[in-house]
């Protein structure tokens, strides 16, 4: 912990128990993550300024240490409450900014040598692993440091991709890119009963009316142009228009006529 000897050497004289020892250790972790101290208490103070030394009147409360801190950059405000409870420190840091909270619980034995607070070399331990529990603990659920969040976000102007992929509100295209449009399906295939619904130029059959009797494929039949016995004199229908029959056209017909359905309400007598 490169910087957190002079830091302990300036700090001696006010430390007189081993939890004094254990928020100097926290104190410097939080400078090397880029942020300063602003003073003690939960209001600033008068002529204020960020600093890597801790404020005077740090350690008048053994019980709780309350202490500020800003980035370097201005953009997080940190508000740090250390709470001893029996042999236990829990440190609670708020962003005041976004109002996120952590949350770390220290074991003040795993971290201090209680008989050797006079010797710098001595009265820390395990202080990697009281790194790895600040870093996880603290920093990276209150967000990544201000250079990192920089960094990332130039790098999002210079690549529009990441900055299309990571906006939430945009709106998809309606065809990904270097792909084809799927062409028609056949008129003949059983798979295009709707298709001339979707073809604007009309030159396809297959329409949202379902015709049982036919579905697109050319069936020899009556012609009724050409007439119906007892029904219709030859030429009532123009040649090719659209006809639909009205009745049964010969005995023995094995297929469901259109006309078989009565219409709604026939049986109604008040119709």
């Amino acid at each position: 912990m490169a910087g957190l000897e002079p830091l302990y050497a300036w700090a001696r004289a006010a430390v007189s128990r081993p939890q004094d020892a254990l928020i100097c250790g926290v104190h410097w972790e939080l400078v090397r993550h880029g942020y300063r101290c602003l003073g003690a208490g939960d209001q600033p103070g008068p002529e204020e300024r960020k600093s890597e030394l801790l404020p005077a009147g740090w350690e008048a409360n053994k019980e709780v240490y309350t202490l500020r801190y800003k980035s370097t950059d201005d953009a997080r405000e940190l508000l740090l409450k250390a709470i001893m409870v029996e042999d236990s420190m829990i440190l609670n840091v708020m962003d005041r900014s976004s109002q996120k909270v952590a949350d770390v619980t220290l074991a003040v034995a795993d971290y201090i040598n209680p008989e050797h607070l006079d010797d710098f070399h001595k009265v820390y331990k395990n202080t990697e692993e009281l790194r790895t529990r600040i870093s996880s603990g603290i920093i990276a659920p209150l967000g990544a440091p201000p250079e990192k969040a920089k960094k990332e976000l130039e790098a999002e102007k210079k690549d529009p991709d990441l900055q299309r992929d990571s906006d939430p509100l945009r709106v998809p295209p309606r065809q990904p890119v270097g792909t084809r449009a799927p062409s028609w399906p056949s008129p003949l295939s059983p798979f295009a009963v709707g298709g001339e619904d979707l073809d604007p130029f009309g030159g396809r059959s297959g329409g949202m009316i379902v015709d049982p009797l036919h579905s697109g494929f050319p069936q020899p039949g009556t012609d009724p142009s050409s007439g119906i016995p007892g029904r219709l004199p030859p030429g009532a229908v123009p040649p090719g228009a659209r006809f639909d029959p009205f009745g049964p056209l010969g005995a023995g017909r094995s297929r469901p006529d259109p006309d078989h359905l009565p219409p709604p309400g026939y049986d109604d007598m008040f119709m």
